[in-house]
């Protein structure tokens, strides 16, 4: 799978998040603040996943009916992808 542009800059994004994690500890922030933004890495996260997936998904199913194969099996490990992840 190809990964573009905005995969790479979403994940980016979540590694700033991450560093900022850890200058907030070593800097002794808030729990309250900490897990705020815990949160929000994570979430980005789940949805760098959701984009991920549903992308590549989109490419094997087009592929498949190029094909004339069916995309139930493909589908069925998407959805299995996503439920691993959470």
């Amino acid at each position: 799978m190809e990964y573009n542009d905005q995969m790479k800059n979403r994940v980016k994004r979540v590694e700033g998040q991450v560093k900022a994690l850890i200058r907030m500890m070593e800097e002794e922030k808030d729990c309250k603040e900490l897990v705020a933004q815990m949160s929000a890495a994570r979430n980005a996260l789940d949805r760098t996943i959701g984009l991920v997936v549903s992308t590549n998904l989109e490419q094997c199913v087009r592929e498949q009916i190029v094909k004339g194969e069916e995309t139930e099996e493909l589908i069925q490990e998407a959805v299995q992808l996503l439920v691993k992840s959470r």
